[in-house]
């Protein structure tokens, strides 16, 4: 039996597993394996984008491939870093401080990916541009969708799509005339809610109507991409399965690959310590830290950002053991050792497969 839906067809691809990377080569490997490889694209410059998009055309030739920015509402009108520094309490400044004396956290050469920049409208302004003017195919919006960038993408020819994590948010992507929802569930990595994939698909299949949905949060087998495609979806969307693949160690120091292929399926937390926003992690000391009694509430998008980017840029660059981590959801127990991404695209598909078949 073949793993083929209407997506397939609408988007010509082979398979209906749309990958979602930070890494260009995974991208270009997920698309290349027969699915539509997506690059994350948020903490990246607009001249990054650009050379990004060029790098993936090149990799991929004319089959089609997406990009994710998140865009959500409420940032700041400039990218003024200073601005955001002068309404950070000093209780905030003083933990991260204490924070980096515990651990000895060493100087980093420069701002963290998350405090190069300030996440706000003016910065989204220069990524759109930047998109807009490639030749992507697939425009994504991770937290919110604003009809702005519906509209420029939609006007461009490109396909549109949303990442919701509640029903309460479905219709409002659905006004913006979007082509494609993303059911991101409880289970996934980075940016998340709190309703599980698989009561999250079959409310947002319902409610979508025509409109195609793929399953996100957890998919890590073939059994998950036959249960999301009996729960209505037409295909899935995937990240973490990428992490532990060798085209992805572009973007890997060897700490963060070591904790990700030793983590079983409980060893991630839900934490607002990177960004203000939930966001689903390996467990370390810095999300315990965090926790703890006397740590303050993590502050809002992009202030949070700017608290503690440089800092989370310096224990990545000097790999400080106990506080080191990444985005990675609850699929990532079945993640243990290295391998590629083709491989991982065949092991889905061909159990898929044989689970539709019985």
């Amino acid at each position: 039996m073949d793993l083929k839906t209407r997506i397939c067809e609408e988007y010509g691809i082979q398979y209906p597993v749309f990958g979602f990377a930070h890494s260009i080569d995974a991208v270009i490997a997920i698309t290349n394996s027969g699915g539509l490889g997506v690059f994350g694209g948020t903490r990246s410059t607009p001249e990054e984008i650009e050379e990004a998009m060029a790098r993936i055309r090149a990799g991929v030739g004319d089959k089609p491939f997406g990009i994710d920015l998140v865009m959500p509402p409420g940032m700041p009108q400039q990218d003024n870093r200073d601005a955001i520094e002068a309404d950070i309490p000093d209780e905030h400044r003083r933990f991260v401080q204490k924070i980096v004396d515990k651990y000895n956290v060493p100087k980093g050469t420069g701002p963290g990916a998350r405090s190069r920049f300030v996440r706000s409208t003016e910065m989204e302004d220069r990524q759109l541009e930047a998109v807009m003017s490639s030749d992507v195919d697939l425009f994504a919006c991770g937290i919110g969708a604003p009809p702005r960038a519906i509209d420029l993408a939609r006007g461009r020819g490109k396909k549109t799509c949303a990442l919701i994590g509640s029903p309460h948010h479905l219709q409002r992507a659905v006004d913006t005339g979007i082509d494609l929802i993303v059911a991101q569930g409880y289970d996934a990595g980075a940016h998340t809610g709190q309703i599980g994939t698989f009561s999250l698909v079959p409310q947002i299949v319902e409610i979508a109507g025509d409109l195609p949905v793929l399953a996100a949060g957890g998919v890590a087998t073939g059994r998950h991409v036959a249960a999301s495609l009996a729960l209505g979806a037409v295909g899935v969307w995937i990240g973490t399965a990428w992490l532990t693949t060798f085209e992805h160690q572009d973007h890997l120091r060897p700490l963060n690959q070591k904790k990700l292929l030793e983590a079983g399926h409980s060893d991630t937390v839900i934490s607002r310590a990177d960004s203000g926003k939930t966001l689903r992690q390996i467990r370390s000391a810095w999300s315990q830290e965090w926790s703890s009694d006397d740590a303050p509430n993590p502050l809002k998008m992009p202030y949070q950002d700017i608290l503690v980017g440089d800092v989370l840029g310096a224990i990545n660059e000097h790999e400080v053991e106990p506080l080191v981590h990444s985005p990675a959801g609850q699929g990532i127990g079945w993640f243990n050792e290295l391998t590629t991404v083709d491989d991982i695209m065949q092991k889905l598909v061909t159990e898929a497969e044989d689970v539709l078949a019985s």
